[in-house]
């Protein structure tokens, strides 16, 4: 039994099927007719408001990690005479801890900002059934204020505000480099 095990686990995976399809049905349809049912399955995925969520999660975690590398690499305490004093290993190990300290602080911010922004999107958009500016506006509006929630009503306020107009001028500018 164990054999059977061993060589069913050498087989290629195939990729999962598309929802509410059986592996029978499936197996019957042409090549190009499964590449699209996989790909339509994959579309609904990532069109979905989690799916969305998760993605700009992530791509905010990535880009936010590379931001903060980079500004964690052009803020150097390198006159700082304790640091200048320190052997070229040791300052290299605390230049990487900073670095990644910097880096991971950033990427979490970035994940959480790219996170509230596509959720409330999504919301906004499903429950006004339109896709126009004002669901960029509304939202940056709410993912500012949220962002600014630990530092009172006023920050919260300012937040909204400033998000939401970066989030229309970018919408604005978006669309008009569309057409």
């Amino acid at each position: 039994m164990d054999q059977e095990a061993n060589s069913n686990s050498s087989m290629p995976q195939q990729p999962p099927l598309p929802m509410g399809m059986d592996q029978a049905t499936f197996d019957k349809m042409a090549a190009k007719q499964q590449q699209e049912a996989q790909e339509m399955a994959f579309r609904s995925v990532a069109e979905s408001c989690p799916g969305r969520t998760v993605a700009s999660g992530v791509i905010g975690f990535g880009l936010g990690a590379a931001i903060g590398m980079f500004m964690s690499s052009v803020d150097w305490n390198i006159n700082n005479e304790e640091f200048t004093k320190l052997s070229t290993r040791e300052q290299m190990r605390l230049t990487a801890k900073d670095m990644f300290a910097k880096s991971y602080s950033s990427a979490k911010g970035f994940a959480v900002i790219g996170a509230v922004f596509a959720s409330s999107e999504c919301v906004i958009e499903s429950f006004r059934a339109k896709h126009d500016i004002y669901n960029n506006i509304m939202s940056g509006c709410f993912a500012g204020a949220v962002m600014a929630a630990k530092s009172g009503p006023q920050s919260m306020a300012l937040g909204c505000a400033g998000f939401a107009a970066f989030s229309g001028a970018i919408e604005l500018w978006m669309s008009q480099s569309d057409s």
